[in-house]
């Protein structure tokens, strides 16, 4: 199986040749079948039995859903929402029942949300059936090099390297050894240590008979840095032991070079599964492990301050305490961060601060607007966030300087090969720094091209016919002359926006509309208590904001960019004269009126413009007069319906039990089976709704197949520490 993002219209598309040319009678059960097959609406999801849920519920609200993949240790945050469509897939019902008994429950006719959660649960291998990811199959079927070399341009690539076998180690360890520090009186003595510890090092230090300044040897500085190899995997073995405690699982483990400092890391996004408490511990366990070692030290300096090895054991503690404390200071993302976090219940504190300071804090003050608890709490903690990494990089580099500075004098005056040996050892300690200094280039690059390009837009016609392209396959657009479109297409402007970066905000006036060149982006509902609630994902094609300029409305949703993307833009002016000279074109401004006031209805408030094109495509308005029956009793039922004005009476067995009016919808169920009116409907007043029938739905939920847009990993859903 192919990437299911390149593959699927494929499979849309024959199914929708099915739908229109049958075969003849003697193949029809034949052509049938496997019509029944590819249909994306007839697939029949099933979550494999091993498959875990667990909900969060937060006290500022946001509340989400992990979903955990125990086979391949893969994990998905999950909105409330998408959780709760999760019981439905037991492989008794097909897409097409999800979407209407999720219609049923919300009123929302959810046709993307359901169809794109289906595909990343098949991508992340959360069905029973299996996944198949055949392209990277043969990808690396084809890469001649051996695994010691895929290895080796990992490391260059990316400074770390993985070993995926970590687990059976930390288990292990766990089963036979390291489980008794779990016992209270264990751990409670532990501390203990610790505590007198660190006691041993203010005497030890108090008594001025060990200084940091002053050349250390090489043998000495040889010795620290193994020490703090010793350390930095003691510290990340007790993040994976508190994993096995709770009976979760190492994904991997290995080596990276973080801040200049050589390190030991444990991929433990299987504890986004455990409770706030338990992450907590699983926080702690990193210093504390580093206290009951600095412990160690400090008292044998103490107990033997006349030792050879006591002057390096005290730099050793002191190294080891000022790593703590960066540690535990809950302004970098380091163990703190993530203790804070649990206690407040943010569990996304620094990337929401990052994101109010970038995009929103320079705009609130311009605008002199009032500042909320949140925003102020935001503010402070991106300031203080900004000021100690400063702090944390110049005491780094002092203590580093000052311990491991008799190392580098001796390299440096050893002779060329040394030097050379000094040099590469600055390369590879110092390649973090490089590569953000390396980053930051490339940031100022891609923000220079992309003003270079906007610039080239206006001058370039490529680019133009790119837009009108994608423009002329927008659904409400395809009817637009080729002199019209031309006349569009010279008046885009080309836009880039940063990961995370909003296009439109919620409430703000609508003044564009807006194509997807490039990228992933997300639409989102904000609710004043300051919750969002994602309603979909829009990809390259895919437009938003047309509607809004056609309402006049302000934006019912802000839209943001999930990773670095490019939109073409469209500004009122331009729609509006779009539709004043569209007399040539009868039908071009009626479809933009007849959508709006198809999206006002509640059932369809949150499908996008071409899915409610395709609504007008498969189904339409109809007046009814008064005293019609609209559904019999009985009569086998082909269409739903939804009120736009009017009311309507219930009747079962010839007794009223309901009144319908503008909003309410019935008939749904027939749009999945041929089964009996359960009730009657009759209009009471003269009634506008919408009617759609099957076959329309049907083609509705293909296309929601057909179009979606796949998360790109690592973003929103997928957690990893």
């Amino acid at each position: 199986m192919s990437d299911p993002a390149r593959s699927r219209g494929l499979w849309v598309a024959l199914a929708d040749r099915i739908a229109d040319e049958p075969l003849d009678e003697g193949n029809e059960s034949l052509w049938d079948n496997l019509g029944e097959r590819i249909d994306p609406a007839e697939f029949r999801p099933n979550l494999a039995p091993d498959v875990e849920l667990k909900e969060f519920k937060l006290r500022w609200g946001n509340d989400y859903a992990m979903l955990a993949n125990p086979r391949d240790l893969v994990h998905y945050r999950l909105e409330p929402g998408e959780a709760e469509l999760l019981p439905l897939m037991d492989g008794t019902r097909t897409v097409k029942d999800i979407v209407v008994e999720r219609f049923q429950e919300s009123g929302d006719l959810e046709l993307s949300g359901v169809a794109d959660l289906v595909r990343q649960l098949n991508v992340g291998n959360f069905l029973e059936r299996p996944y198949v990811n055949v392209e990277e199959m043969v990808k690396d079927a084809l890469d001649p090099a051996t695994p010691a070399q895929r290895k080796t341009r990992e490391f260059v690539r990316t400074l770390s390297i993985e070993w995926f076998g970590a687990d059976r180690l930390v288990q292990w360890a766990y089963r036979n050894v390291l489980k008794w520090f779990f016992n209270p009186w264990v751990t409670g003595a532990g501390v203990l240590f610790a505590v007198v510890g660190f006691a041993a090092f203010l005497s030890a230090h108090a008594s001025g008979r060990f200084q940091l300044t002053g050349e250390s040897a090489v043998a000495a500085s040889l010795i620290l840095l193994g020490l703090d190899y010793i350390l930095t995997f003691t510290h990340e073995l007790a993040h994976a032991v508190v994993l096995a405690h709770y009976d979760r699982h190492v994904k991997s483990a290995g080596f990276m070079i973080y801040f200049g400092s050589p390190t030991f890391f444990v991929e433990s996004s299987d504890g986004l599964m455990m409770d706030r408490g338990q992450r907590i511990v699983q926080s702690l366990a990193g210093p504390l492990s580093e206290m009951m070692i600095a412990g160690v030290a400090s008292s044998y300096v103490w107990l033997f301050p006349h030792s050879a090895i006591s002057g390096v054991l005290f730099k050793f503690a002191l190294l080891n305490y000022l790593i703590i404390f960066l540690n535990l200071v809950p302004l970098l993302e380091l163990d703190g961060y993530w203790i804070l976090a649990d206690l407040i219940q943010v569990p996304d504190l620094r990337p929401r601060t990052m994101a109010f300071l970038r995009d929103d804090l320079l705009r609130k003050i311009g605008k002199r607007e009032h500042f909320t608890k949140q925003e102020v709490g935001l503010t402070l903690y991106g300031t203080l966030g900004v000021a100690f990494s400063i702090f944390a990089f110049y005491t780094s580099f002092f203590f580093w300087k000052q311990i491991f500075g008799g190392l580098v004098t001796h390299l440096w005056n050893g002779g060329p090969a040394t030097r050379i040996l000094l040099i590469a050892v600055a390369l590879f300690i110092t390649g973090p720094i490089l590569r953000a200094g390396i980053n930051v280039v490339r940031s100022l690059s891609r923000r220079l091209r992309a003003i270079w390009r906007q610039i080239r837009f206006r001058l370039e016609t490529r680019w133009r016919v790119e837009a009108a392209g994608l423009i002329d396959a927008l659904p409400m657009f395809s009817e637009l002359p080729d002199e019209a479109l031309s006349d569009l297409a010279g008046r885009v402007r080309l836009r880039s926006f940063a990961a995370g970066k909003p296009v439109v905000r919620q409430g703000e006036r609508a003044d564009a509309f807006y194509v997807i060149r490039r990228g992933t982006l997300q639409v989102v509902e904000e609710s004043p208590g300051g919750d969002e609630r994602v309603l979909r994902v829009l990809g390259r094609g895919e437009s938003f904001g047309e509607l809004g300029l056609a309402q006049a409305a302000p934006r019912g949703a802000t839209v943001k960019a999930l990773e670095p993307s490019e939109i073409f833009e469209i500004d009122k002016g331009t729609f509006d004269r779009l539709l004043a000279d569209m007399i040539h074109v009868p039908t071009f401004a009626p479809t933009f009126q007849e959508a709006a006031e198809l999206r006002e209805l509640p059932s369809f408030s949150h499908l996008e413009p071409d899915e409610l094109s395709e609504l007008l495509d498969h189904g339409g308005w109809v007046t009814i007069p008064p005293g019609e029956v609209i559904l019999e009793q009985g009569a086998p039922g082909d269409a739903f319906y939804a009120i736009r004005s009017g009311k309507a009476e219930v009747d079962k067995d010839g007794e009223l039990v309901a009144m319908l009016g503008p909003g309410d919808y019935f008939g749904e169920v027939a749009l999945l089976m041929d089964v009996p009116r359960t009730a009657s409907v009759i209009a009471r007043t003269p009634i506008r709704a919408y009617r759609l029938d099957r076959e329309g739905f049907d083609r509705l939920v293909r296309r929601a197949f057909g179009k979606g847009t796949l998360k790109p990993a690592g973003v929103d859903r997928a957690w990893q520490h």
